[in-house]
């Protein structure tokens, strides 16, 4: 699978009490899904950028109702890919696109079970969002690649519920749904996200 696959539709911390947060005082995030409920940690203390963000849609309750829509599948090998999910149309207030923190500042990689923010070019990203089902190094940031190099911007792990992420990403798929790049990776039913909150 090339970067190019993944090149998605997608389109300050916020000042909280130590309650929800690891030692390192990064932030978990419960997500109840249609088909389950997923943990992450976010990497708050390596991507501060981005872990503000997506808790920025988290605190004003964004991605209540949103949904997982896609799935993109490895080639060869259909038990790994991503499930990617996010509040795609935002009717009113959308929160301003943020600066990119590829892998090679962060120093997060795509690893099975990694979240990261899907992007069209970089500093475009706004709410949505991929989990890895299996390593995925082609997503981050190779500088001596050509073209756009600077991957996608990995921010947390999925802590408990990747048995639900598997599931999703064996779910039935459209052949028809989607945008001309983007047909046979659409969910057939998107799952619902019924509620996602720090914890």
């Amino acid at each position: 699978m090339r970067r190019r696959d993944v090149l998605l539709a997608g389109m300050v911390l916020s000042a909280r009490p130590v309650w929800g947060q690891t030692a390192n005082g990064n932030p978990h995030v419960r997500m109840e899904t249609g088909q389950g409920v997923i943990v992450l940690e976010l990497f708050a203390d390596k991507a501060p950028i981005t872990a503000a963000n997506f808790l920025r849609y988290i605190d004003a309750r964004r991605y209540d109702g949103a949904t997982f829509y896609r799935v993109l599948k490895t080639p060869g090998d259909p038990t790994t890919g991503l499930i990617q999910g996010g509040a795609r149309f935002e009717p009113n207030h959308p929160i301003p696109p943020i600066a990119h923190e590829p892998t090679t500042q962060t120093g997060i990689l795509h690893k099975d079970g990694t979240i990261s923010l899907a992007r069209r070019a970089p500093g475009t990203a706004t709410s949505d969002f991929f989990i890895c089902v299996g390593d995925a190094s082609y997503l981050d940031a190779d500088p001596s690649a050509p073209g756009d190099n600077l991957g996608f911007t990995a921010f947390g792990h999925v802590t408990d519920g990747m048995d639900v992420a598997r599931k999703i990403l064996a779910l039935p798929l459209s052949p028809t749904k989607g945008a001309p790049d983007m047909v046979g990776q659409m969910l057939d039913q998107p799952v619902p996200i019924i509620s996602a909150q720090r914890v």
